[in-house]
């Protein structure tokens, strides 16, 4: 057998004595009773029951241990209550709501394995769970415009090593120095930020500073730096929150605060999105800062809606900025330079990793689990091969090799568990005289957990709106189970109770085929206008949420952002859906050509623009509205030109000049 098979077979024997044994038991026990350790010699027992203590630990098992008051020895303890999860209070319309967060991940979704055994191990035990997706899967759509075939590799890479604690290195492209090089980290958690993957941890080329590297900007393989069995520990006062949510302009060391007049029509919305950057004083949104260029574009992406107070070199960089827009936009025409040589590579590249997946001893503790239940009150039952394959994900020509893993496991004295095997196309289990122990689901691992909290920031939502149950509710049982687990590498899910309230609206009238009555405001508008419209689906387009309509008020097609409204209702008014019609996001759209100067491009190019010879960069975008492009174009301070169509170039640049008076920003001095 290989070294991770014996591991195995050692580790899920020790937790079946632990739990035998209802009694403190010392290593010697251990030794001369656990499959795996008896042949060793106490030099290697000492070693490998440590370190699999260790990754028991790791994978949540509540390993107990104290010392003997008379003879010094170490004690070990291992409660089945503290190992199977505890009675959960999820009603099956709950369950049915996860379940349909599977459906919508699948295939987009990094952590689809470790969330199916989660679920697996909820539902043990209740009817339902292999029932076909519900209708809200069919109404949504998720994309993750930060995933790549690449992503579930390098997650699952860096997954094992966060679970480890093992130091990495990788080649790392830094953007902001246009450089790539090698870098040397320990790793303490993985988190999405405004719909990016970043891993948080301590950089050991720079003095240990704990940093945020994003995910996509890895170039290669990610490998261990050593070959201990683990080089760090993760600092007790590490707080992955720290490190989400932080507006552009306050990424990094504050500096300063700035004080930003909103108006009292877009007062709510800054509150809403902004307000943990942040706080309102009378229609002022005050705001520590970092970096005066980055809040001077979001100031410049609100396009009249924010003018800026203090300090007063915000004002001036606001002023600048403009002025350079409207030159940018009034010259002519730059020329555009040749596209740039395709990267030449050795053909050496990363190799390709699979997803994200369940450790395998989770997988075997579930599998043992659901092949006991199978059995129920009865000594054996027979299962079809085909259900525990989908159930678990197993591939065919590795089944029978799970089922013989299982039969080896024992309570130590050769009482054994279960005895399975594979008959043509069908599982027979017989079940030992020990089963039961093992009948109920085991605790959800740290991992398990962590793709169900993943899953509720990506559709938490749509799952409380399928379960007619606030998502606080559901998140707060799903978190019971967690129990032991401080999940401090895992951030809270930030989902606002008005976005997941307008999600369940939202859901109500798809399903339902009502009329539904909006409050919303527009990028480039001062006040929210109303709207009756028609839903016909939603998306979750990372980081925001959209909903595809018929708009009566406007009689056509529109999205609408759910963060820009300000109320959602039904209307009580049924509507019959329209013949043929598919909304979809920007479905009428004109497309502009837009030139990224140097300092920008490289950014645009991670977007998707093309890069040019020269340093720059080229992008064909589509453009929804006018006022969207006008504020994003605005937002990059003259870096980024629109090359045509000709009447956007002469919108952009008269309205430029309009604000640097609409700002209180015309009269001042620019530095030349």
């Amino acid at each position: 057998m290989s070294h991770d098979t014996d591991k195995l077979i050692r580790q899920l024997s020790l937790v079946a004595f632990l739990m035998a044994e209802r009694r403190p038991l010392t290593a010697r026990d251990v030794k001369s009773n656990v499959e795996g350790y008896s042949e060793m010699s106490d030099e290697a027992f000492a070693r490998r029951f440590y370190s699999d203590r260790a990754e028991l630990l790791a994978l949540g098992v509540p390993l107990q241990s104290q010392r003997d008051e008379f003879t010094g020895e170490e004690l070990y303890t291992l409660r089945s209550e503290n190992y199977f999860l505890p009675q959960l209070d999820l009603k099956d319309d709950e369950l049915a709501a996860l379940q349909t967060a599977l459906y919508l991940l699948e295939g987009k979704f990094a952590y689809a394995e470790p969330l199916r055994l989660a679920l697996q191990n909820l539902a043990l035990g209740r009817p339902g769970f292999a029932e076909a997706s519900t209708q809200t899967a069919v109404r949504v759509e998720v994309l993750d415009p930060d995933y790549s075939p690449e992503m579930p590799g390098r997650l699952g890479k860096l997954e094992g090593a966060i679970s480890k604690q093992r130091t990495i290195k990788f080649p790392y492209y830094s953007i902001s120095r246009n450089k790539e090089g090698e870098r040397t980290v320990n790793p303490y958690a993985l988190l999405t930020d405004f719909g990016v993957w970043y891993v948080v941890g301590a950089d050991l080329d720079d003095g240990g500073r704990v940093k945020k590297f994003r995910v996509s900007r890895i170039r290669g393989d990610i490998r261990f730096a050593t070959r201990r069995e683990r080089d760090f520990r993760i600092p007790d006062d590490f707080e992955i929150d720290d490190y989400v949510g932080r507006p552009p302009w306050q990424v990094g060391d504050i500096v300063g605060e700035a004080r930003v007049e909103v108006g009292h029509d877009t007062a709510w919305w800054v509150e809403r999105v902004y307000g943990a950057a942040g706080r309102l004083e009378d229609d002022v949104f005050v705001t520590e800062y970092s970096s005066l260029e980055q809040l001077a574009s979001w100031i410049l992406r609100q396009d009249g809606r924010a003018i800026p107070q203090e300090p007063d070199e915000l004002r001036r960089v606001v002023k600048e900025s403009l002025q350079r827009v409207r030159e940018r936009h009034e010259e002519d025409i730059p020329k555009v330079a040749r596209e740039a040589e395709p990267l030449i590579t050795d053909g050496t590249g990363e190799r390709p990793a699979g997803p994200v997946v369940p450790e395998r001893f989770a997988v075997l503790q579930s599998l043992l689990a659901y092949l006991l239940a199978a059995c129920g009150d009865e000594r054996d039952a027979t299962i079809p091969a085909r259900d525990v394959i989908e159930r678990f994900t197993i591939p065919e020509n590795e089944l029978d090799e799970h089922l013989q893993l299982l039969n080896l496991v024992n309570f130590g004295g050769g009482c054994y568990t279960v005895y399975a095997s594979l008959q043509g196309d069908q599982v027979h289990v017989d079940k030992e005289l020990y089963g039961d122990t093992f009948r109920a689901p085991p605790r959800l691992t740290p991992l398990e957990a962590r793709a169900i909290r993943l899953a509720l920031e990506f559709v938490g939502p749509m799952i409380a709106a399928d379960a007619h149950t606030p998502l606080d509710r559901v998140r707060k049982k799903l978190e019971e189970t967690f129990g032991q687990f401080e999940l401090s590498q895992t951030p809270e899910p930030h989902v606002g109770s008005d976005e997941e309230a307008f999600v369940g609206t939202f859901t109500e009238a798809i399903r339902d085929r009502k009329l539904a009555e909006i409050e919303y405001q527009k990028e480039g508008e001062q006040t929210w206008s109303k709207r009756v419209v028609e839903p016909y689906s939603l998306e979750r387009s990372l980081p925001n949420w959209y909903v595809h309509t018929w708009d009566r008020t406007r009689d056509a097609e529109k999205s609408f952002r759910l963060d820009r409204m300000r109320s959602a209702a039904l209307t009580g008014e049924a509507f019959e859906p329209r013949a043929g019609f598919q909304p979809t996001w920007l479905g009428d759209v004109r497309t502009a050509k837009v030139l990224y100067a140097k300092p920008v491009a490289r950014w645009a190019v991670e977007r998707g623009a093309q890069p040019l010879r020269d340093g720059t960069a080229l992008s064909e975008m589509p453009v929804g509205s006018a006022e969207w492009l006008v504020g994003e174009i605005l937002s990059f301070r003259g870096e980024a030109v629109v090359l045509e169509p000709e009447d956007l170039r002469k919108q952009i640049a008269q309205r430029a000049r309009e604000l640097a008076s609409e700002l209180g920003v015309a009269r001042l001095r620019v530095r030349t």
